[in-house]
């Protein structure tokens, strides 16, 4: 699903968001979290994967973590409880994933351990998560191509959803100030 995006990541932004993780301190254990944020279509994931690929690193997807469309800002403390803690800890993690069609729980994801974790989605980076983070990176597009993105991605269904959606993400990220927190922004669209 996140493998096979249309636009493929920047080559500079992921040598660069890669440079930076090799050299950040790990903020979880001895795991170095790269906390890729931002708002739904930004390229994310996208940026995720490559980085991952490069990093050879797990990556937790917060698509997978959200309970349901109304789930952002609880999201953040499940991969908190379930993922980062656990690592802090020394322990395995692994968390429960959302099935979208059916509206509830299903299988349970194991992350392998690693030097490197990669977390993307949105509120990836917002506290209590973020403290977690040696490394925090905002993407953003402009608003018309992320509801580009984002339908094309999802198709309809997520079309009733978007402004429900966006509202919670301006809720969660201005509290936080995500995006001002962020050690490096990366645009994907001009």
């Amino acid at each position: 699903m996140w493998s096979d995006r249309a636009e493929p990541a920047d080559p500079a932004a992921v040598a660069t968001v890669v440079d930076l993780a090799w050299a950040a301190q790990p903020r979880c254990g001895d795991v170095v979290v790269v906390a890729i944020d931002g708002r739904s279509g930004a390229g994310k994931s996208t940026l995720a994967v490559a980085v991952a690929a490069a990093l050879e690193a797990p990556v937790a997807h917060m698509d997978e973590i959200f309970p349901g469309w109304e789930g952002l800002s609880a999201a953040v403390h499940l991969v908190t409880e379930q993922v980062l803690r656990p690592i802090a800890r020394g322990e395995p993690a692994a968390y429960r994933v959302w099935d979208w069609v059916a509206g509830r729980w299903g299988a349970t994801k194991e992350l392998p351990g690693s030097h490197f974790l990669v977390v993307e989605g949105c509120g990836s980076s917002v506290d209590p998560a973020g403290s977690y983070a040696a490394l925090r990176v905002w993407v953003e597009a402009p608003r018309g191509v992320r509801r580009r993105r984002g339908l094309a991605r999802d198709g309809e269904v997520f079309a009733p959803h978007w402004q429900r959606w966006a509202d919670q993400e301006d809720a969660l990220f201005t509290a936080d100030r995500t995006q001002e927190r962020a050690d490096l922004v990366v645009t994907t669209a001009r």
